[in-house]
């Protein structure tokens, strides 16, 4: 007893002796952290002791306190800047002076599964930090980056609530899943509408297939990583950014007024000459009628919080938000309001073991406003009043007016109730795990989890003659989404000499599941509290469907690079999906690059031209997994008009095949070549990045029209059946300086070329698909074919107008009038058929560019980006889409045919007869556009003032977002987007809107 009680006694001195020599080694530090450029102080430095977790912050001075070993390491961490490491040795005071690592190559960039330093960076990846992105006005952070990245193209919807849409160097898919794969905090995702782009702390975009081979299943179209918010070390620091403001329209179409519009449709009904219905208005002297535009649209405002609460201990860091936007749309009675939280913690549990999650809840509501609102305002006739006494509506009817113009859009907004709700969790855990010095294992589980419903109502009513309804009606459609994903990676990094090597491995498991329920009923009476509900109504209908789709995942990197100088990379990642079959179901994608810092050679350290110089090399495959769900299975459908047979005397209805199951189905491969120079001058003030690339999609799925007397319903065989191919060019280049006035600035522009075409069709007749729906003359506005880009307009070439009817006579026309088009007999036959049609246009922008600039001058900022698109056409289908008596824009009145001699470029007012509908050259505008993108300025008190109000922070901004726009387009913007065979075809968008807000940003 007497033995164990000494040697317990040995050891609790001995422990003693440990923690008291150790606590005595301890010394406090403090200093003083500035820039080396302008020599002022800088905040908020994340300030560590070196393999520990013990930290702090600047305060508003750039003043730091810390307790540390006396031999040990500080670092120090600031966006913008290169990380700095001091030893202490046995100071209390250290006084560090950063520099701007804007323009160095030791600055990481954040790349599939970890990160690298931009020295060892082989592919094309461009990084966007959060501070550029919280500066533009733009609800989703997407929007953000319109005009900022070579080669990424951004449409933006304008809906509220709704997600821009991004391409990254042309479009690689026509039948598949067209959308990128956003990564955030390595949960994967179709688009990051539930983040609060307050939350971003930075965005990585991977260009090449080398960086994006690593997520192989959904890279085809491109990889953007979101890395969010964490907690940085220091006390709790609290956070406001807060903004209001009014979104107004710009570059409005002026529509014909009701007197103009009377004219134009009695010359019309003139020229179409139906007896009984030569004339419309007896009197057309009827004023300027009603504006619909002005009726339906407004300034809409629009206000943006968010607060976060963000810090770290010893040993946990956190950071917490909670986010509210409340945007009224530009029609009345629109609104959409989103509710986001976001919770983050990292606990060091012990040096070797770190865990850690996030989690993101988001609710939203929209009041919604029927989707062909704007192809209303734009056709509506002027005479109609909106009301014709108090509460009676307008009738079209009144004035025998139909068709394309029997709407009155008061009724339509009126008597449209709809709302839609989405609620959705998303977030990750983590546990890392350091061991044997060189490896780290990392283990996380991911999911994303939503519900969305659409509540309809339609009462009962009769409004005009054409806008009625005998029942009241009631659909509900219910959406949710079950998503989640598992991976595990084990890590190897050793440095040695000069020698660097990290070599990857991992293994991912996901699951993505959807269920849908749709359900209506009619005659359930109305309720003003909102209860809505299906067992209230008759003949119920129940609709359930769902997809299910299960994926396995094996990947391996290694990164290698030898004294700064030469860098090589390569990586494999092997997929396999549940929607696809065959004989091998799995695939396989690789990728190598290289890269050689020039500059770094012998040779090159007396010369005083480059301060950077390097050369890389990349190529790589990846894979596009997003094809409809059960391809597989053969389905029929009962058309009576099709098939039917008798038996016992009894027509009976026979069954039409849907669509003909391909004996096989594989991925859509995409190969990909970059090869990029990297360049620096004059100590790094001026950069230059200049790339080439080559990307070809191999077996490409799509439809292919088949011959109808196969049987089948919709005439089409899916299969890998093309190869599509985007080669381009893109240059970016940025200066950034300092004036000996103190002016701080940075001009960056970038410029992106990309050329698309179709290379050849397996099918032997080289024709894939049509597209361009919803024009009145039933043809489609565009073709994809081999040879050709996607998509391209494909109509009639007009040579004019018809003056007389001898000129008819004398033409391939003869059907034709006076004030009709005149199309150009390509073939010389004498007959204008669908042999005469040509090539009108390209709906792929050839040009992308932006001008983006930061001034900073004592306590002022100024924010300037401007952005463009050239080199693409858009189809002006709002002037085409015409069924009858629909208004004109004024452009079109004031130019139209009204004799021989009074026009060769418009047609006459009877621009629905005939031929004047067809898919032709008069419809394909320039799509080219500059706009000035956003401006933001922003004035921050001085730290003498904030520190006396315990505040470390506080500026105030004004911002105004596509407040200038230049083009020649006839509709409200060229910015048009839609699916690869339908791009650019313009029958009812968003119209452009410019953003004017005030805000500040708060910091304790």
């Amino acid at each position: 007893m007497k033995r164990i009680f000494t040697k317990f006694s040995v050891l609790t001195f001995l422990c003693f002796l440990f923690n008291y020599t150790a606590f005595a080694q301890n010394i406090t530090v403090k200093g003083t952290v500035t820039d080396g450029g302008d020599k002022t102080t800088i905040p908020a430095v994340s300030v560590q002791v070196k393999g520990t977790t013990t930290g702090a912050q600047t305060d508003v001075n750039g003043n730091y306190v810390i307790s540390a070993p006396a031999n040990a390491t500080l670092v120090f961490t600031y966006v913008g800047y290169t990380t700095q490491e001091i030893a202490i040795n046995n100071r209390t005071t250290v006084n560090v002076v950063l520099t701007s690592a804007s323009n160095q190559l030791d600055q990481v960039v954040v790349v599939g599964y970890g990160t690298q330093r931009k020295i060892d960076v082989t592919g094309a990846v461009t990084s966007i930090k959060g501070e550029d992105i919280s500066k533009q006005a733009s609800q989703n952070a997407v929007g953000a980056l319109q005009g900022k990245v070579a080669g990424v193209a951004i449409t933006n919807v304008g809906k509220p609530g709704a997600s821009p849409t991004m391409t990254i160097r042309g479009t690689g898919t026509i039948y598949g899943n067209t959308k990128l794969l956003y990564v955030v905090d390595g949960v994967w995702y179709d688009d990051i509408n539930f983040l609060n782009p307050a939350d971003i702390a930075n965005i990585s975009i991977l260009k090449d297939a080398s960086s994006q081979s690593i997520y192989g299943i959904r890279a085809a179209n491109g990889v953007v990583l979101v890395t969010t918010v964490r907690g940085k070390n220091g006390d709790p620091t609290i956070n406001y950014n807060g903004s209001v403001g009014f979104q107004k329209v710009t570059n409005q179409v002026e529509m014909a007024n009701a007197t103009e519009y009377a004219i134009g449709v009695n010359e019309a009904a003139k020229i179409q000459n139906v007896p009984g219905q030569e004339i419309v208005f007896n009197n057309t002297d009827l004023g300027k009628g009603t504006d619909w535009y002005k009726q339906g649209l407004r300034n809409a405002l629009v206000t943006n919080h968010q607060i976060s609460v963000n810090g770290a201990t010893e040993k946990s860091s956190y950071n917490f938000s909670l986010g509210y936007l409340n945007q009224d749309g530009i029609v009345k009675k629109n609104n959409y309001k989103r509710y986001t939280a976001r919770l983050s913690n990292d606990y060091q549990i012990f040096k070797a073991l770190k865990i850690g999650y996030n989690v993101t809840g988001t609710a939203s509501d929209s009041k919604d406003v029927p989707d062909a609102i704007f192809r209303d305002f734009y056709s509506a006739s002027p005479v109609v009043p909106v009301f014709k006494s108090p509460g009676v509506y307008g009738d079209p009817s009144d004035f025998k007016l139909g068709n394309g113009s029997a709407v009155n859009p008061q009724v339509t907004l009126d008597f449209f109730n709809q709302r839609t709700k989405i609620y959705r969790a998303t977030g990750n855990i983590f546990a890392e795990l350091k061991f044997a010095k060189h490896f780290t294992f990392k283990t996380s589980a991911g999911g994303d989890f939503s519900q969305e419903e659409k509540r309809a109502y339609i009462p009962k009513y009769e409004a005009t003659l054409a806008q009625r309804s005998t029942n009241s009606k009631l659909s509900i459609d219910r959406i949710e989404n079950r998503n989640w994903i598992l991976e595990n990676t084990l890590t190897y990094d050793n440095k040695w000499g000069e020698h660097n090597l990290t070599v990857l491995a991992g293994q991912t498991a996901q699951q993505i599941k959807s269920n849908t329920i749709k359900g209506s009923a009619l005659d359930v009476p109305f309720s003003s509290e909102g209860d809505l509900y299906l067992d209230l109504g008759n003949d119920r209908l129940i609709e359930n469907t769902g997809s299910l789709s299960r994926l396995a995942s094996y990947f391996a990197r290694v990164n290698y690079s030898f004294n700064n100088k030469y860098m090589l990379n390569a990586s494999m990642r092997a997929d396999g999906a549940s929607q696809f079959y065959g004989s091998d179901p799995w695939g396989y994608f690789p990728s190598v690059g290289a890269g050689w810092v020039i500059s770094n050679e012998e040779f090159m350290k007396n010369q005083k031209i480059f301060s950077n110089l390097k050369l890389r090399g990349s190529w790589g495959k990846v894979g596009n997994a997003g094809i409809p769900f059960n391809p597989t299975t053969l389905t029929v459908s009962q058309v009576a008009q099709l098939i039917a047979y008798y038996g016992n005397n009894i027509a009976n209805t026979g069954a039409s095949i849907r669509m003909i199951v391909p004996p096989s189905l594989f991925w859509e491969r995409s190969a990909g070549t970059d090869i990029g120079l990297e360049m620096g001058f004059m100590d790094n003030k001026l950069n230059i990045e200049a790339d080439y690339y080559s990307r070809k999609t191999e077996q490409a799925i799509f439809d292919i029209p088949v011959l109808g007397s196969l049987g089948t319903e919709n005439s089409t065989l899916i299969g890998n059946q093309a190869d599509f191919r985007n080669r381009g060019f893109e240059l970016t280049a940025s200066w950034s300086d300092q004036t000996e006035s103190g002016l701080k600035y940075t001009i960056s522009g970038n410029l992106g070329i990309n050329n698309n075409k179709v290379l050849n069709v397996t099918s032997g007749n080289n024709a894939i698909y049509k597209g361009g729906s919803g024009l009145t003359s039933g043809e489609l506005a565009t073709r994809t074919i081999a040879g050709r880009p996607i998509g391209e307009f494909f109509g009639y070439q007009v040579q004019g107008i018809f003056q007389t009817a001898e000129e008819i006579q004398a033409s391939a026309q003869t059907d034709a009038r006076p004030g009709d088009f005149r199309y150009t007999d390509q073939n010389g036959d004498g007959v204008i058929d669908r042999k005469d049609k040509v090539v009108l246009g390209n709906p792929n922008p050839k040009f992308s560019y932006g001008l983006n600039t930061n001034f900073a001058y004592k306590n002022f900022d100024l924010t300037l980006d401007i952005q463009g698109v050239a080199g693409v056409e858009v189809y002006n289908g709002n002037l085409s889409a015409r069924f009858g008596n629909e208004n004109y824009t004024k452009k079109m009145y004031e130019n139209r045919w009204t004799g021989p001699g009074t026009s060769n470029t418009y047609p006459s007012a009877d621009l629905a007869g005939r031929r004047n509908t067809a898919t032709n050259s008069f419809y394909v505008e320039s799509g080219a556009y500059i706009r000035m993108r956003n401006i933001q300025l922003g004035y921050t008190l001085p730290r003498e003032l904030t520190s006396k109000w315990k505040m470390q922070k506080l500026r105030f901004f004004a911002n105004a977002q596509n407040a200038v726009n230049l083009f020649g387009y006839r509709g409200f913007s060229p910015e048009v987007g839609g699916t690869p065979t339908n791009a650019g075809v313009d029958i009812n968008v968003y119209p452009l809107y410019a953003t004017y807000n005030f805000g500040l940003n708060l910091t304790f």
